[in-house]
């Protein structure tokens, strides 16, 4: 069993910068890859982000991709998704999401653990 709490949503104006935060108990953390979620209003949920349990080949949607990373501190057991020059688009619900499976871990069914989720909000 894992439980996930994220932190760091906010409200920032457009072009800004965030630090999501999902820190992870129970069971040992680098056994799990993570993943990050975000789901808009009206919107099905959507991949943004994932890293391996050993924090290597991270994967990005093509929407975040040069603009979000992904890392993770096993030390520390925690994952982060730094956010930069942010877009009125990326407001959502952000959710981290951890799995022990190796593969398909753009698929949000992959998770069996999810956080509650952090709001962020761009303003334009």
């Amino acid at each position: 069993q894992v439980q996930l709490v994220e932190s760091g949503g906010a409200l920032v104006q457009a072009g800004g910068s965030l630090r999501l935060s999902c820190l992870s108990s129970g069971d040992t953390f680098s056994n799990y890859a993570m993943g990050w979620f975000r789901q808009a209003p009206g919107r099905e949920r959507e991949y943004v982000a994932a890293i391996t349990a050993r924090g290597a080949l991270p994967y990005y949607a093509d929407s975040v991709r040069g603009r979000f990373t992904i890392s993770r501190d096993n030390a520390k057991n925690t994952a982060y998704l730094q956010m930069n020059n942010l877009r009125v688009e990326d407001t959502a619900v952000y959710y981290c999401a951890a799995t022990s499976s190796k593969t398909y871990l753009m698929q949000g069914t992959t998770y069996p653990y999810w956080g509650q989720g952090t709001q962020v909000t761009v303003s334009s």
